[in-house]
């Protein structure tokens, strides 16, 4: 027994688990400042919420990087390394961008707001594939798990800064004071990026462009089957569905049940960060033992709670206690949720096409979600917010039914 644990401690204090923590957090913090602290900004500008859910239009990037994944996977300079080519600069265009937003104005400025939003969405989908892939070739099939349950809720802890700092700092420093200082965490990680090693994995022969987008799509289908791909694809666009669109417009969510920018930072800090913490090390640790397909079908359980807290929270109104209970299940039910998504996807893919394959996987994911998140603005006047939840919870049982499909509870491929 003794053996086992300091086996499994061996695997959580490593040297990759400290890139995904890095990788995972520079990942999420522009997606997090465009849905969290973007909204927030706009709402207090006095922009609609029909605007605002539209905004979420922005995110199609995130649908569309596998056609330009092939690219990554092929081209890069021999300076920097395969993968580091792609991180660094990407990084230094998301620093100039998001300290930019603050200078234009919402309301005579929407469309310059929208060009510059889309930029940023541009370039984080773009370093999403390149710390996917790279993810995938340093870490083995074992620490798939344990490693994208790291990743993501360092990708998930990157969401206080624009979530819980941020809000804080907006209710006593200009927005543009508040934008620089979100995008200047950018240069931290930009620093440290530096310090990757590159993952021992040949490189692909140069062929065109149109060659480069079908051999890792082609290899998928024959590896797979195509009976098999289909659903796994499907599963893709159907498991997160339900809970993406009850968190678009949770920050306006919160503003109008009546709490403050500060509260909200205040509770996001406080309540989310250890559960957050503490359930994902926990879920990652339980991914080792239990599975992958096993922990689909428990985090998921767990993330159709979370949906169903925002409809409590909406019937009980302006209610502190009730609201650091929702957050508190937010960070933990969709962050093992994602973990336990996310390890699956890089399951489902090849070391060789690892930029392209990702990308297409968690494309089919996005799209979806993407074009059903703009709806939410019309969805919440048109139902009312407790009822908008409630369909969010019945949105995300079709994605649980394809786990009899793809991830069988019993299955012996669940490890």
């Amino acid at each position: 027994m003794h053996v086992a644990k300091d086996s499994i401690l061996r695997q959580i204090f490593t040297q990759n688990m400290l890139i995904c923590i890095l990788t995972g957090f520079v990942s999420g913090l522009p997606l997090y400042l465009i849905i969290q602290l973007v909204p927030a900004w706009l709402d207090d500008s006095g922009i609609s919420l029909k605007d605002i859910g539209l905004m979420s239009l922005v995110l199609l990037p995130y649908s569309w990087k596998f056609t330009w994944a092939p690219l990554m996977d092929r081209y890069f300079f021999t300076v920097f390394g395969r993968r580091k080519s792609w991180i660094i600069p990407a990084q230094i265009g998301l620093f100039i961008c998001i300290a930019s937003l603050g200078y234009l104005n919402p309301v005579t400025q929407l469309k310059a707001i929208v060009g510059l939003l889309a930029c940023i969405a541009f370039l984080s989908a773009s370093l999403d594939v390149v710390i996917d892939a790279y993810r995938r070739e340093i870490l083995s099939d074992e620490e798939q798990g344990l490693g994208s349950s790291v990743h993501v809720n360092a990708y998930r802890i990157s969401g206080l800064i624009p979530g819980s700092l941020s809000l804080i700092l907006a209710d006593h420093l200009p927005w543009n004071t508040v934008f620089v200082i979100t995008a200047s965490f950018l240069l931290i990680t930009l620093l440290l990026s530096f310090k990757l090693k590159e993952a021992s994995i040949e490189a692909l022969p140069h062929v065109s462009f149109l060659q480069g987008i079908k051999e890792p799509f082609a290899e998928f289908i024959e590896r797979n089957g195509l009976k098999h791909a289909g659903q796994i694809l499907l599963f893709m666009l159907l498991y997160k569905l339900g809970d993406t669109m009850a968190t678009t417009l949770s920050t306006p969510f919160y503003l109008h049940l009546g709490f403050s920018k500060t509260e909200i930072g205040i509770v996001a800090k406080s309540a989310a960060l250890w559960p957050m913490i503490i359930g994902g090390m926990f879920g990652g640790v339980l991914m080792l033992k239990i599975g992958i397909n096993r922990a689909l079908w428990l985090f998921g359980v767990v993330q159709l709670i979370t949906i169903l807290g925002f409809a409590v929270l909406a019937e009980a109104g302006n209610n502190m206690t009730v609201l650091a209970i929702v957050i508190a299940l937010e960070y933990l039910g969709v962050g093992l949720g994602t973990a336990a998504f996310v390890a699956f996807i890089a399951r489902a893919t090849s070391r060789k096409f690892a930029a392209t394959q990702f990308a297409l996987l968690t494309a089919f994911a996005v799209f979806p979600r993407t074009l059903a998140s703009a709806l939410t603005g019309f969805l919440v006047e048109y139902l009312g917010w407790t009822e908008f939840y409630f369909l969010c919870a019945l949105l995300a049982l079709p994605g649980m039914a394809m786990l009899f499909l793809v991830a069988p509870f019993n299955s012996k491929s669940s490890h």
